[in-house]
């Protein structure tokens, strides 16, 4: 063969074989490169974006209760270089603000484990989340983490975030609790941290606050981790819970609440409930309790707080009944405004001019009157504003026991109210077969009796409420209502306009002429009954109350409320023991309710000549 041919494919060979080699290094140094420093995420992957519970916002927009997303911060031990251990400390522990020398201590007890998979917080905030995430990049190119093996392949683990929960904020701490309620943690499906209401609204409307729907992004990533977007890719949209806009203004309702701390603390009193109620709305604007805890942090001392008592508490409501049982009678015309009943009161009179105390006896049963009269008999105005006993059963009478209880179920006894709460107890009142014993014999019946003046029943702060309602609303009653709702609240007619009308009006005279004096604040229509009720346990009558006063107040603007406070056991000894007394407890508390009604423009007095 020619030398020079032989020469020339020689060279050729050299050539092609130098290539090839060229293009294995490359290949080589490519592929070592993406395996020693990169780690590239499986295709079609998915990015899950969680959602959250719903807000619950005042009447004027501030957010009692609102939730934020939570994550997880996690980094693989293994992965991190020992020798640049300190840099990561301190540069994780300025972004996180967490303890160094904790941190270094909780990593280190970990690499001596050699766990790996370590998590260093479950509760960084969005805002945190989004300057670690930029730290992680950081730390990848300060090669702060190294390497390890894996099934064959190197890979890189950095610090990772990933959303977990969410947690619930309550910006105004104690405010408008036990109303608003609390909620409970709770792992899903998923393993995500989420939370259910195990009280108050949060309870009531769990199924609205949590009707969520998480996001996803699907979809094949490059070389840099980020999804890309084509005809491929899937997109669902975050969908948070419902927000919940409440009739309660914060304002008001943190005034309120101010009251009723200054008069717990004054009366002694166990607890303190005012509430106020638009009358032809059934709009809750305020409901306040003395006895509140914070949602975020509930302690062990507030456990009793938590219960919303005005709903969820029975008791005999005493004599903020006798308006009902007059009313109920006026409706069947089993009695009118110009005739007179015996006070059963024919003995002489003492010193002061009084008669003693009436009584009088059903079957084996003695009733009185707390109050002496100066006469022999008493009109309808002298049983309501006197608050007579005696009075009022004698109209009691008067009605059959189907009309009796018939009518105290229209007024809402023995039923939920339908406030937008859970856990609402409906009270009790004497069967139909007691009420009517004695009935075909035309015998007077003790249940009936004692029913009429409001002991042997019982009802809830917010039953009450809500039949006061009727005596400033023509005879209709309204459901109560604390979230703002599309939906209108229909009235109900419970009795003739006349027979409210004429309660109306006792109401008002007692509050001008009785027990609800101190209540008057000139160029405002107010009505209302004082109660004030032995408590019961075992069967038997303590010497410890329950003094409540029920009423209304209106402006000649057309603003009109229902009002209701119940003071829960007041000192009722000692230098102050008058103050278990309604008139002396629960009327000063709703009087200043009033005025902070004025005060904030909810109602607006008429000039007074």
């Amino acid at each position: 063969m020619n030398p020079n041919i032989k020469a020339r494919r020689n060279k050729i060979l050299f050539t092609f074989l130098t290539i090839i080699f060229v293009f294995c290094i490359l290949i080589f140094s490519i592929t070592k490169t993406i395996t020693h420093k990169r780690h590239i995420p499986s295709l079609n992957t998915a990015k899950l974006d969680l959602a959250v519970r719903g807000n619950i916002l005042s009447a004027d927009n501030f957010k009692i209760a609102t939730s934020k997303k939570i994550y997880t911060a996690s980094i693989n031990t293994k992965s991190l270089d020992i020798n640049k251990l300190d840099l990561f400390v301190n540069l994780f522990s300025i972004y996180s603000n967490m303890d160094k020398k904790d941190l270094k201590k909780l990593i280190k007890k970990d690499m001596k484990k050699r766990r790996g998979y370590l998590i260093l917080s479950q509760k960084i905030s969005s805002r945190t989340a989004k300057n670690l995430k930029f730290l992680a990049r950081k730390l990848i190119q300060l090669k702060v983490f190294k390497p390890i093996k894996i099934n064959g392949s190197n890979l890189v683990f950095g610090l990772d975030l990933i959303e977990t929960g969410e947690s619930r904020l309550y910006s105004y701490k104690d405010t408008l609790t036990p109303v608003v309620g609390y909620i409970r943690k709770k792992n899903n499906s998923s393993k995500k941290l989420r939370v259910n209401g195990e009280k108050g609204l949060e309870k009531y409307y769990n199924f609205e606050l949590n009707n969520i729907k998480n996001g996803l992004l699907k979809g094949e990533r490059d070389i840099g981790s980020n999804i890309i977007f084509n005809k491929n890719s899937k997109i669902i949209l975050t969908k948070n819970g419902q927000t919940l806009k409440l009739n309660i203004p914060l304002k008001l309702q943190k005034n309120i609440e101010i009251i009723l701390d200054k008069y717990k603390t004054k009366l002694e009193a166990k607890e303190i409930v005012a509430c106020v109620m638009e009358t032809k709305t059934g709009n809750i604007i305020a409901f306040a309790s003395s006895n509140r805890f914070n949602p975020s942090s509930i302690k062990q001392n507030e456990i009793n707080h938590l219960n919303v008592n005005a709903i969820e508490q029975s008791f005999e409501p005493g004599s903020v009944i006798k308006p009902i049982t007059i009313a109920l009678a006026l409706d069947k015309n089993k009695v009118n405004q110009t005739e007179v009943i015996s006070a059963y009161n024919f003995t002489k009179k003492n010193a002061k001019g009084l008669y003693k105390r009436g009584k009088i006896k059903i079957g084996r049963w003695t009733i009185g009157d707390d109050h002496q009269f100066d006469k022999h008999y008493l009109t309808l105005k002298d049983i309501i504003i006197h608050s007579s006993n005696i009075g009022t059963l004698q109209i009691a009478q008067r009605l059959s026991a189907r009309n009796f209880l018939d009518g105290f179920h229209a007024f809402g006894f023995t039923k939920k109210t339908g406030i937008d709460l859970p856990y609402e107890k409906v009270g009790s009142l004497p069967t139909y077969y007691q009420l009517r014993a004695g009935e075909s014999k035309g015998k007077d019946n003790v249940f009936k009796a004692t029913s009429s003046y409001g002991q042997g029943m019982r009802a809830t702060f917010i039953q009450v409420l809500k039949a006061y309602s009727v005596f400033n609303n023509d005879g209709y009653i309204v459901k109560p209502q604390i979230v703002k709702s599309t939906l209108r609240n229909k009235p109900l007619k419970v009795i003739s306009k006349k027979a409210a009308n004429i309660v109306k009006k006792l109401l008002i005279q007692t509050v001008e002429e009785g027990t609800g004096r101190n209540t008057i604040i000139p160029g405002l229509e107010i009505g209302g009954k004082t109660g004030t009720a032995n408590k019961a346990r075992g069967g038997r009558y303590k010497k410890k109350y329950i003094s409540s006063f029920f009423g209304f107040v209106n402006d000649d603007q057309g603003h009109k409320y229902t009002i209701g406070v119940s003071v829960n056991e007041p000192i009722a000894t000692g230098e102050h023991w008058y103050y278990y007394y309604a008139s002396n407890s629960a009327v000063p508390v709703f009087k200043e309710v009033i005025n902070t009604l004025v005060k904030f423009d909810y109602l607006k007095p008429s000039e007074v000549n």
